[in-house]
């Protein structure tokens, strides 16, 4: 997987983080940096992390899943690919600012920053099965979280949220496609 397609990957998975700092952004009635700076640096430690986790854990049964791991990745990029395609489309008022609650406290940015980057676990497991250099792949995906995360803030704090269910659906299609391909390259290569 080259760097343009772990690019790829790392902006659908940051579709989730995008939206809830969107949310998070709408909720300040001042621009506040330092919270901003927290809140991506959170959001972008996350979701490099867990890949990491995901693909440790994997590393050790790749051998004996090695005849149908193209399978693996396909489900699990296009099972997380839907997911964010159903939530986006069955999404509450994005317009109502009080479904974003403002503020952040230490507890409420550890599970805003754990939900946005489960799926991220998952793709270290696929990242594994297809032999993906784990700590460029961590890389790209934190630092593009990060710098979403805090444009999210900002897009936010300016124009509302009226974007969050095109960053889920745009995510979620991005993931489905990347699976088709990984499926695709394994029956044409081999």
């Amino acid at each position: 997987m080259g760097i343009g397609e772990l690019f790829i990957v790392a902006l659908g998975l940051s579709a989730d983080a995008f939206a809830v700092s969107l949310c998070k952004g709408l909720s300040m009635r001042k621009l506040d940096f330092k919270t901003a700076g927290l809140i991506s640096f959170s959001f972008g430690i996350f979701q490099a992390g867990m890949p990491i986790i995901g693909y440790l854990l994997a590393s050790r049964f790749s051998g004996y899943v090695e005849s149908f791991d193209h399978w693996i990745a396909f489900a699990l990029l296009a099972l997380l690919g839907i997911k964010m395609l159903v939530d986006a489309l069955k999404g509450g008022d994005d317009r109502n600012p009080r479904s974003c609650p403002s503020g952040i406290r230490a507890g409420e940015l550890f599970l805003l920053s754990l939900a946005t980057s489960i799926d991220a676990l998952a793709v270290g497991i696929t990242f594994a099965v297809l032999s993906v250099r784990i700590s460029l792949a961590a890389s790209v995906i934190g630092i593009t979280t990060l710098v979403l995360s805090f444009c999210g803030i900002m897009i936010g704090h300016r124009f509302g949220i009226r974007f969050k269910k095109f960053a889920e659906i745009g995510g979620g299609l991005i993931l489905i496609l990347i699976g088709i391909k990984v499926l695709f390259d394994h029956m044409i290569f081999c």
